[in-house]
């Protein structure tokens, strides 16, 4: 086995990737990059003949290469191909790479017979069944092929006329081109597909050289830049191929199988370690939430403190580890408690006191009465000091923006809805614009104001945007606007209240409807918020920022160390092949 793969087992089994929000399932998922590349490095290996030792018995590819031939003007003869036009002799410019003495290069189209598929008529029902497998790029997976999807009838394919028999390599060429397998029965496929049927029992080794790097890379460079990327047959059958000879294409098949054998059950020890790293870490800082004295609530945290550097060293971890400070915070338990600090029912009177003085003077509405919350509605104590209260007993106002949607211009006031607030800050650089005489009319129910709070209520829901620029804005229904009476609540700490798993939570309960799910007003104005003494708030604030300063380092040592793991991983491939 080559050295770069066993001298190198660490660091394929220790590269991580966070993966991006596109799909289904949670985005803290991590793939296996370092396992990913040790994969490509087998296969490159493979085609290169740097995979097994070379036997000076074995018949040469060229010979190969001439039973093929004879093998491919049989089946002319006799019918039971077409026989197509000669392709053009390969080049010496062509030639990506050398190999060893007794391989020879050829052109795919030249290995076997190749079609591309198509589909019958729609219209006739009686063509579709279950007689032979019909196959979409969608039933092509890496490990397999699904044929239960859809099939035809017996009528339906020959009426289509063109079927690849069992052994045949099937390969995506339009849209996601470069997925492939061999199929193990006979079966039909649509246009976005291509197969080759070996003229010579070659197919494993065959779809180990069309999975490599180097296939791959080169049926892209060949596709064309469209809207879908699409690779035609005449493209597809033109690349060259590296030809090794048959008895040495069954001893890599062999070692190929062996290696991602080896490949899949790194994986699975990685994906468990992973899995056990995540349960540990959300168990110990599940701790620091749970405990309920300050003596207990130490010693959890000394004994995080003394595994730091073991129990962060992931994404996942870190994020872990600033929900839990957002948690901590709104529990009381971040920062010690002041007996000299202003109770916060002394602060909810002043604040009772404010609202109605703005009623007194039309500054604000006059609000409905909320419930009270009951002891069985605490979720969990408070610090003595502090007190429950309902967000709408907090705030001056609660509303949304335009209910409709206004018309557009090409500059002017912005104009800003979820997508500007879903990355946790206000983000104007790709936005909306109305003009002044529509912002004007908009801020008549809803003005956003600096050190407003939004809140995002329709799709992506719950993310609390402290208004930290002054320019003004309107914003759409989707955002909601949380205003507060000024001086008296810290409009960074009931920001990270609303932030906290708490409260998120509380969003989540309260989104309703299917699809594009809506926070409705009413349940924002009955969100359960814990306030604390406004010294404290601040006290608060003042360590939230600290701590996530310090996982804001964490992940940027970790991102660091990855991206360094990366690029050694990538140079091992490149070196290995070169």
């Amino acid at each position: 086995m080559p050295e770069a793969i066993t001298d190198n087992l660490d660091l394929w089994s220790s590269v991580l990737l966070t993966k991006s929000t596109a799909g289904r399932g949670s985005n803290n998922k991590l793939e296996a990059y370092g396992i990913k590349k040790l994969r490509e490095l087998i296969l490159e290996l493979a085609i290169h003949g740097k995979l097994v030792p070379q036997d000076a018995n074995d018949e040469p590819a060229s010979v190969l290469l001439e039973n093929i031939a004879k093998e491919k003007a049989r089946l002319i003869k006799e019918g039971v191909i077409k026989n197509e036009k000669d392709l053009l002799p390969i080049s010496n410019e062509e030639i990506p790479f050398d190999l060893p003495g007794e391989w020879v290069w050829q052109r795919l189209g030249e290995i076997g017979f190749t079609q591309t598929g198509g589909t019958p008529s729609k219209t006739n029902k009686e063509y579709f069944g279950n007689d032979i497998p019909f196959l979409k790029p969608g039933d092509i997976y890496p490990g397999y092929v699904d044929y239960e999807n859809e099939g035809l009838s017996n009528e339906g394919a020959k009426a289509l006329g063109r079927t690849a028999p069992a052994g045949s390599i099937l390969m995506v060429c339009i849209g996601t081109i470069g997925k492939c397998n061999i199929i193990e029965r006979t079966c039909a496929f649509n246009q976005q597909i291509n197969s080759i049927t070996p003229y010579m029992e070659m197919s494993s080794y065959l779809l180990n050289a069309l999975g490599s790097v180097y296939f791959q890379k080169t049926a892209w460079e060949m596709s064309s830049s469209t809207t879908i990327a699409i690779l035609n047959k005449g493209k597809w059958v033109d690349i060259v191929v590296p030809i090794p000879p048959l008895e040495e294409q069954h001893r890599i098949v062999a070692k190929v199988d062996e290696l991602m054998a080896l490949c899949d059950q790194l994986e699975q020890q990685q994906t468990h370690s992973i899995e056990s790293h995540q349960t540990l870490v959300a168990s110990l800082l599940g701790t620091l939430t749970r405990v309920e004295s300050q003596q207990k609530f130490s010693a959890a945290w000394a004994r995080i403190a003394s595994h730091f550097d073991i129990l962060f060293t992931t994404e996942a971890s870190i994020d872990q580890l600033k929900q839990t400070i957002l948690q901590l915070a709104v529990m009381g338990k971040l920062v010690p408690q002041d007996l000299n600090d202003e109770p916060a029912s002394t602060l909810l009177k002043r604040i009772k006191a404010e609202k109605a003085k703005l009623v007194a003077e039309g500054k604000s509405k006059k609000d409905k009465p909320l419930p009270p919350i009951t002891e069985d509605e605490e979720p969990f104590e408070l610090p003595k000091m502090w007190e429950w209260v309902r967000l709408g007993d907090l705030a001056t106002q609660i509303t949304d923006g335009a209910h409709h949607t206004p018309e557009y211009i090409s500059d002017g006031v912005p104009f800003l809805s979820v997508k500007n607030l879903s990355s946790g800050y206000l983000d104007f650089t790709d936005t909306r614009f109305i003009s002044p005489a529509a912002h004007a009319e908009l801020t008549k129910r809803c003005n956003p104001e600096l050190d407003d709070i939004l809140l995002t209520k329709i799709g992506t829901t719950g993310i609390a945007v402290v208004i930290d620029d002054p320019r003004p804005f309107s914003i759409f229904v989707s955002v909601a606007l949380i205003k507060l009476p000024k001086v008296l609540i810290d409009r960074d700490y009931l920001s990270l209240v609303i932030n906290s798993p708490f409260v998120r939570q509380q969003s989540e309960d309260g989104t309703e409807g299917v699809g594009n799910k809506n926070l409705v007003l009413r349940k924002i104005n009955t969100f359960d918020i814990p306030l604390a003494p406004l010294a404290e708030q601040q006290r608060i604030v003042a360590k939230v920022e600290e701590l996530m300063a310090l996982c804001d380092a964490l992940k940027e040592r970790f991102a660091d160390a990855q991206t360094t793991q990366h690029h050694l991983a990538d140079a091992i491939v490149e070196q290995a092949v070169a």
